[in-house]
């Protein structure tokens, strides 16, 4: 499991450095401990291994100063799991995710939080998706692939993003290079 842990916490250095990320964005992670685990997704949660996967991005994350958002599984209808202060204004919902409800990632993330809150949905500024758990719903409008290092987790494929304003107006409009 420690090698687990080193992965994430690289995944999620490299995710930072890579997207541009700073304080007070979010990255929503999305995760399948049963694919991590060589199993097909959904058939064998391990709530040992979300501990060590979230305890390693988490560490990385709040160095920074960045919220950790947990996708839960498709039981909770893919509820969001997040520090209360990331998302101050939106409206929670009700419940506490369990391993086969809500799956072990989100669990453990919600046991690791001072304050935290479930949601229906989030705009996040870049995300994980470890076993092919489709996070893009929770991502802002405009995704942009990352080719990490890191290709995954334990037997999990590895996928990243961030994302950018959308670019609007015609052929006179300029843009801020620096928003991405």
């Amino acid at each position: 499991m420690f090698e687990i842990k080193e992965q994430c916490m690289a995944a999620a250095k490299e995710l930072i450095e890579t997207a541009g990320l700073k304080k007070g964005q979010i990255v929503v992670v999305g995760c399948s401990t049963s694919e991590v685990c060589g199993s097909k997704i959904g058939t064998d949660s391990r709530p040992e291994v979300a501990v060590e996967m979230v305890d390693g991005i988490l560490s990385v994350l709040k160095e920074q100063g960045i919220y950790l958002a947990a996708q839960c599984c498709e039981h909770l209808n893919r509820a969001i799991i997040v520090e209360r202060a990331a998302a101050p204004y939106a409206e929670a919902v009700n419940v506490v995710p369990q391993p086969k409800a809500g799956g072990s990632f989100a669990t453990a993330l919600y046991a690791r939080l001072t304050e935290p809150v479930a949601l229906e949905e989030i705009k996040a500024d870049a995300g994980l998706d470890i076993g092919g758990t489709l996070i893009g719903m929770h991502l802002k409008k405009v995704a942009v692939p990352l080719r990490l290092s890191i290709k995954q987790i334990g037997e999990a494929s590895l996928l990243a993003a961030r994302t950018r304003p959308k670019y609007i107006g015609g052929s006179r409009a300029q843009y801020d290079e620096t928003l991405g």
